[in-house]
């Protein structure tokens, strides 16, 4: 193995100067491919001294698949730099960069998982659309608080195996077929034991959020709740779970970064899958209600006696090791937070005069808990490899980033937030488009409507991401791998805070008087 240690100046002029030191000169393999590392001979003279801020990296370099690592993490220290046309007179070597990012190779690699992502949630709000007048829905109204949470699952588990099989995959961790498999193994067994468990703390939540204000509690609709939830959850997740491990190993084959592909993936499929299961459970098991009274426990009882298994299988890698120990807190408090989401969709869908809401709800959590997801999982990549933790601790500790710094900084990760953000208006608008020719929903979209609408998911957005910003660097400095951790909690805020917008816009647009209950009736 040999350590390199990768040390960039920022000069003055936004141009970047890697000096690579190798242990000794002997030690450097030069096998044609393998790397290709330019010494920079000579570093200019610094006149600025407050623009030189060095940034060590070191990076664990084995010969694999043409060195493909060593120059991802030499180029994500690259990318910090401006990407002024900065025609100065200094023309130093600078390392060749074919996979340096720019504002427009984000877009184009976010663009394509994003819109079908968008697609996914928007088929899953047409579903909601229709299943909000089934029975089951109309009967037991409390299976809606479910909605979100069991949505908001999708961002805790599968984006978070999402995040952390791609920052393995970048790291070189799934190079062998073994290491892959058990790292497959290992998170697939990790997602079951969290699905199930938070599929029942879901189900109780919603029990609770739904007949505290009623005073009236039902045996019978209790348990059905929990069948459903855990039934939905542990089947979803193995979906999904299996869905995202294709797609990352096929992105490191294609050579595309699994960060920008992957969540977005989970997401689009996410939606659809998990409202379709449960509204078909949930149907097939309040059927069962009339006939016999043990269908339903025996449903819960099956998942949850499963659960054990799972937690041995999780417990032999030591990567999921550790989240089965630590991972619960996000997971669990996301859940909570999006059941609160869950509470405003319940006791603003049950009124009929806002029935539209339901067709929108999947569309503008899903969009920006994607987009805060990519982000995240970018921010959480780029300090994994530029700022490996070393023995020496930050000389210039973050400040909280401003909100300024977090969308016009010079770094990568403002510049994909920049990117992220300027894609909400856009997609919002064919999403919306999308719906109204499909003839979804109940709410003609007047101009007025999609101004509303087109705020709420703007403002929802930029709170997301400046949070993103903070709370990964945050969780970094403290210890905790944002991977595991910022993910759940981010998703869950889109969720309420995408659903409180959404119910503000629809209340607003009543008082208002543009009323329109009958359209798509």
């Amino acid at each position: 193995d040999h350590f390199f240690a990768g040390r960039t100046f920022h000069h003055s002029n936004g141009s970047v100067h890697p000096v690579i030191l190798p242990d000794s000169p002997e030690e450097v393999p030069q096998t044609p491919g393998e790397y290709e590392l330019t010494e920079v001979t000579s570093i200019p003279d610094h006149s600025d001294p407050e623009n030189e801020r060095p940034d060590m990296g070191v990076l664990d370099c084995r010969p694999n698949a043409k060195g493909q690592r060593e120059e991802d993490a030499l180029l994500e220290n690259a990318s910090q730099s401006n990407e002024s046309d900065d025609t100065s007179t200094d023309q130093s070597p600078v390392p060749p960069a074919p996979l340096k990012e720019t504002s427009f190779s984000i877009g184009l690699q976010v663009l394509f998982p994003f819109l079908l992502a968008g697609f996914g949630t928007v088929a899953a709000g047409m579903v909601l659309d229709i299943v909000q007048h089934w029975t089951v829905f109309t009967e037991v109204t409390e299976v809606f608080i479910l909605v979100p949470a069991l949505l908001g699952l999708k961002g805790n588990l599968e984006m978070t195996l999402a995040s952390r099989l791609s920052t393995a995959a970048n790291i070189g961790q799934m190079d062998t077929a073994k290491d892959m498999w058990k790292m497959i193994m290992g998170n697939l067994a990790l997602i079951q034991v969290q699905a199930t468990v938070v599929g029942f703390l879901a189900s109780i939540a919603a029990v609770i959020f739904g007949w505290i204000p009623e005073g009236n509690f039902k045996m019978g609709h209790a348990i059905l709740l929990c069948a459903s939830s855990v039934a939905t959850a542990f089947i979803a997740s193995l979906l999904l779970g299996l869905i995202m491990i294709g797609v990352i190993i096929a992105s490191r084959k294609v050579g595309i970064n699994p960060d920008n592909v992957a969540t977005p993936i989970a997401a689009s499929l996410g939606d659809l899958i998990t409202l379709a299961l449960l509204a078909g459970i949930s149907t097939g098991l309040y059927k069962e209600l009339e006939f016999n009274d043990y269908a339903n426990p025996m449903v819960c009882a099956f998942f949850v006696a499963l659960t054990p298994i799972w937690v041995l299988i999780a417990r032999r890698t030591p990567s999921t090791r550790e989240v089965l120990y630590s991972g619960w807190e996000p997971v669990i408090i996301a859940m909570a937070i999006s059941s609160v989401g869950g509470l405003i969709l319940d006791k603003t869908v049950s009124n009929p005069n806002f029935a539209g809401m339901a067709v929108f709800t999947p569309v503008i959590n899903g969009v920006g808990g994607n987009l805060v997801a990519v982000q995240a999982s970018r921010i959480s990549t780029y300090l994994h490899m530029n700022a490996l933790p070393i023995a020496e601790p930050d000389p210039a500790p973050r400040k909280c980033p401003t909100p300024w710094s977090s969308f016009f900084g010079s770094g990568v990760n403002s510049r994909s937030a920049k990117v992220l953000f300027l894609l909400v208006a856009p997609g919002h608008l064919v999403f919306l488009y999308t719906i109204n020719s499909m003839q979804g929903g109940h709410t003609t979209l007047t101009s007025l409507f999609i101004a509303f609408y087109l705020a709420a998911a703007l403002l929802q957005v930029v709170i997301l991401l400046y949070l993103a910003d903070w709370m990964v660097n945050w969780m970094w400095r403290r210890g905790m791998n944002p991977d595991n951790f910022s993910i759940p909690y981010l998703t869950a805020l889109g969720d309420l805070l995408g659903t409180g917008f959404l119910a503000l816009c629809f209340h607003i647009l009543w008082l208002i008087g543009d009323r329109d209950t009958d359209v798509g009736d």
